[in-house]
């Protein structure tokens, strides 16, 4: 069951507000991947506190580094559980992670930060991990 939407509309406008498309279908997803070369970063955001505390201000930390991702995505877990279910077919073999933090360049998977990636570290700590992957993996 879907969490109120009054409940989560702050939670996607942390990474809105800051230029992340919002996917919200299993064609969303599909579309980022199809016939790209780019680097995406894609966010699976999360109502959990470790999302708030810790994922979505080091991804918008990190964000700010002179090389970054070309496309910035999100999905909301807990939400459009299709386009979830999908988004996550991109990470295997990596199992279900909320939040997660994802890099890919074209289709290819590069880096990820599952949760137990992101619970207990601070922000900039996760923050400057993401800089890492961007500095090697993005233009």
């Amino acid at each position: 069951m879907p969490y109120p939407e009054f409940m989560v509309t702050p939670m996607r406008k942390d990474l809105t507000e800051v230029g992340f498309r919002e996917l919200k279908t299993p064609e969303d997803v599909d579309l980022e991947f199809q016939d790209s070369q780019d680097t995406l970063l894609l966010v699976v955001n999360s109502v959990c506190g470790c999302a708030a505390a810790n994922a979505r201000p080091a991804v918008k930390k990190a964000i700010q580094n002179d090389k970054r991702p070309v496309r910035l995505t999100t999905v909301f877990a807990g939400m459009e559980l299709d386009a979830v279910t999908r988004a996550r077919e991109f990470m295997l073999p990596y199992p279900p992670s909320s939040p997660c933090i994802a890099l890919f360049k074209g289709r290819n998977l590069v880096h990820i930060l599952e949760r137990h990636h992101i619970e207990g570290r601070s922000a900039e700590l996760i923050a400057d991990n993401l800089v890492g992957a961007f500095d090697q993996h993005c233009s």
